[in-house]
């Protein structure tokens, strides 16, 4: 017997009343108001927080690799919530959700500003994540439904505002606050911008009207969301242990990835109606293409992306506010070609949007790694760093287009879960990758290492002594030391963004295979179910 499933139904005729395929009436745009000052929020703390890793380790006294567990906690969270989110959509309604979202991670954020201490933040920064990690694909299942699929690549636009109002001001506010205030305000700042989520998510969204929900996945449940939060806890130990090798690292990493192997045969049973995660729809050939494109530039792009703020304050030795306003014109550029891209995604296909943008990534970053390596102008890097711009703002959105774009109406909350999950797991791969690539890089540095030394025993001059002796040096032989500090870590993020630019230019490969014409929609797509 045939079993009808919404993952077999197409997608409702276009929200609002508007055109299929016109522009985003005023229903649709009311609507994604709500979604992107969420979105905004989620993103924003996230760039924020990257700025202030190093006031982190002055202020509790801790070292890099313990600091970043304020930014390692908040993905572990993310990548637990995330496969929860497209169940819990279907079961409670996306509104409910949303809002328990938004009133999660506002209330992680002021619990922040209270931590006195490491630990307590690194854990109310979990809270905060367990919210973050609902709003994006909850954000893209709620524009989704409301706009139809003739419209999506202009919703991915919409949908991409938060990413160009992070870059730009994330660091600039989160530089300032610092700078002029406290690291507190970096988290209070969620709080008016929350209340103000809640009102106009209260008022816009239309109520909920759950049907009667499928069964929960508990058994993928157990495997997937401990998986991913084990494997992202093995990976992310790496930059503080420096090898894969170790106890630690091995352990937890070979445990997520043994967990999410068994969640792999358990969610394609025949039986398995509504798994977790859908990952049948990886017969969907633009989902499977999508996907791969994701991971891959998530790892290449997020992961670099995370040391630009790092080169500034160590090599340049700018403070936080100033790293930031350095960053702005990466998002300036993205401003000037996302909402073009989203355009051309609907009509001519995300294809040829996202092997351009990549294209002009590739050449962007190579400029970043070798200005940088040359010690070149600021103008230099800043043009570098909006020629990325330029090409973000045509690539991440045009792939989420090409994935969402044929699946129909209930599938769209199951793929926005399975890309968000993706793009986590990615970025937070790329984050440890290039993390180790920089710390290994530095230990190399006779210079570096040298510098470290003599600073830790600056106040104990009878052991410096006998160290300079060991050393074969001088206390003259230090008076051009800091130079070449700067000299060979500055060489190191070079070698660094050349291995970045190397990985986004890979991403041509599968971005060839995303369609290169306008895509037919969710009337066509396949079941995939099948009778049992």
């Amino acid at each position: 017997m045939s079993q009808d499933t919404d993952l077999d139904r197409p997608a409702p005729t276009p929200g609002g009343g508007g055109p299929a395929g016109g522009g985003l009436d005023r229903e649709v745009l009311m609507v994604a108001g709500v979604v992107v000052l969420g979105a905004i929020m989620s993103i924003l703390d996230i760039t924020v927080v990257s700025v202030a890793l190093r006031t982190f380790q002055t202020e509790f006294d801790a070292t890099a690799a313990q600091v970043a567990w304020t930014m390692t906690g908040y993905t572990l969270a993310l990548a637990s919530v995330i496969p929860l989110t497209g169940w819990a959509a279907d079961r409670f309604g996306t509104k409910r959700l949303y809002l328990l979202a938004v009133g999660l991670f506002t209330a992680g954020s002021v619990l922040c500003a209270a931590a006195d201490t490491l630990e307590t933040l690194v854990a109310f920064r979990v809270l905060q994540g367990l919210g973050g990690g609902m709003l994006m694909p909850l954000g893209m299942t709620i524009l989704t439904r409301a706009a139809g699929p003739e419209r999506i690549g202009r919703v991915m636009a919409v949908l991409g505002v938060p990413m160009l109002l992070g870059p730009i001001f994330g660091p600039i506010l989160g530089g300032w606050m610092i700078d002029a205030f406290s690291w507190h305000w970096i988290f209070l700042i969620n709080l008016p911008i929350g209340a103000a989520a809640l009102v106009y998510a209260w008022v816009v969204l239309p109520a909920d009207s759950v049907q009667p929900s499928e069964s929960f996945d508990f058994v993928g449940m157990l495997l997937l969301s401990p998986g991913l939060a084990a494997f992202l806890y093995g990976v992310s130990s790496i930059p503080e242990t420096g090898t894969f090798f170790a106890a630690r690292v091995m352990v937890w990493t070979l445990l997520g990835v043994a967990l999410i192997a068994a969640f792999v045969p358990w969610a394609l049973r025949r039986a398995n109606v509504h798994p977790l995660i859908e990952l049948r729809l990886l017969k969907n050939k633009n989902m499977t293409v999508a996907v791969i494109a994701m991971m891959l530039f998530a790892i290449a792009f997020f992961g670099a992306s995370l040391l630009f703020p790092l080169y500034f304050q160590e090599v340049r030795g700018e403070s936080a506010l100033r790293s930031g306003l350095l960053l702005a014109p990466q998002g300036l550029g993205a401003m000037l070609t996302m909402p073009l891209a989203g355009m051309l995604a609907d009509k001519i296909g995300p294809g040829k949007i996202v092997l351009t943008g990549i294209g002009v990534i590739t050449v962007g970053m190579g400029l970043f790694a070798m200005f940088v390596g040359d010690g070149a102008s600021y103008l230099a890097l800043i043009v570098a760093l909006f020629v990325m711009g330029l090409g973000m703002g045509a690539t991440m959105m045009p792939i989420m287009t090409a994935a969402l774009a044929t699946l129909s109406a209930r599938n769209v909350a199951r793929g926005s879960t399975f890309l968000n999950i993706t793009q986590q797991v990615a970025a937070s791969m790329g984050t440890a990758l290039f993390s180790v690539l920089l710390t290994n890089g530095f230990k190399d540095s006779r210079a570096i290492s040298l510098g470290g030394a003599v600073q830790s025993l600056r106040e104990q001059p009878d052991l410096l002594a006998r160290f300079l002796r060991e050393q074969g040096l001088t206390q003259a032989d230090l008076a051009g030391l800091p130079a070449r500090i700067v000299t060979d870590m500055a060489d190191t993020f070079s070698w660094v963004f050349w291995v970045a630019t190397a990985l986004v230019a890979l991403c041509l490969v599968p971005a060839f295979f995303l369609p290169r014409t306008k895509i037919e929609h969710a009337e066509t797509e396949q079941p995939l179910l099948v009778g049992h």
